[in-house]
């Protein structure tokens, strides 16, 4: 690695890790966001007048230990060393501070190190880091609520259309459309096969779109290797959870965070190399 691109390296991770910790708020707050506009829908349908509520939104309130209600400052919220100097624990409370704040923060900083190795400090990387953000926050989102919220996959379909017409991303725009209607199409044909075989819903609409958008950024050809590396890498762990008797009630395991890893693993190593790890290649 020359001395350039290491540095250009270096300053993406830290940006990296900066827009990691803001992903941490994004986790946490846009589903309880989601909740608070469905309740609103429903008052307004129903004639009746929605409760009045705490503004509630990406910036307000200030982010506050779920222990003892202590609003973090901003020398408590300096990623992954502020993680480090308050060893894990509220400083107010000394609650434990979950480990997972931290790995957000390291895991966006290595994928945004990553593109700007790539990539450079060009519109290339940018968008690669818009991706990469966009799936760190689906893969935890559906993770703990089984939700994949449009306002971030259908920007991310929007985005791999874009950055295919503006050549950013390396895909034609023909493979980018057409992988994002066989993306959306193949799922919603097996949702729909599977309810009617079984009468359950074996996924939700949002794997829909994301894999639609999955399909945009690498193209139609790329699908059948995500989609593999997403099955191989779910089937292990919902082995792994069943062995453990840590399944959730009712056995569900959420899709979206394995299509997510399958268009991470995709972005790092290019869907070819997925055929020739699971040896259809």
């Amino acid at each position: 690695m020359s001395e350039v691109s290491w540095l250009q390296a270096v300053l993406g991770g830290v940006l990296g890790l900066l827009v990691g910790s803001f992903l941490n708020v994004v986790i946490h707050r846009l589903p309880k966001m989601m909740e608070q506009r469905w309740k609103a829908e429903c008052a307004e349908l129903s004639g009746r007048e929605a409760p009045a509520e705490e503004r509630f939104n990406l910036m307000a309130p200030r982010s506050r230990c779920p222990h003892c209600g202590h609003q973090i400052g901003w020398h408590e919220n300096i990623p992954v060393l502020s993680y480090l100097f308050l060893r894990g624990k509220c400083s107010a409370c000394r609650k434990p501070i979950s480990a997972r704040y931290p790995m957000v923060e390291v895991a966006t900083g290595a994928l945004f190190a990553f593109c700007a190795w790539r990539w450079g400090w060009t519109p290339s990387a940018a968008i690669w880091c818009v991706f990469a953000a966009a799936l760190v926050a689906l893969t935890l989102i559906d993770w703990d609520t089984t939700l994949l919220p449009d306002d971030i996959t259908l920007p991310l379909l929007w985005a791999g259309l874009i950055g295919s017409a503006m050549d950013w991303i390396g895909v034609p725009l023909a493979n980018a459309l057409w992988g994002a209607v066989a993306g959306y199409l193949s799922l919603w044909l097996v949702y729909w096969g599977f309810k009617l075989a079984t009468g359950k819903e074996g996924m939700g609409f949002g794997d829909f779109k994301l894999f639609a958008a999955l399909g945009a950024w690498f193209g139609w050809q790329a699908l059948v290797p995500i989609i593999l590396m997403a099955s191989v890498i779910g089937a292990l762990v919902g082995i792994g959870m069943k062995m453990n008797s840590s399944l959730r009630e009712g056995g569900v395991i959420p899709f979206g965070p394995f299509l997510a890893l399958g268009g991470i693993t995709a972005m790092l190593f290019g869907p070819e190399s997925i055929l020739r790890v699971i040896g259809l290649a």
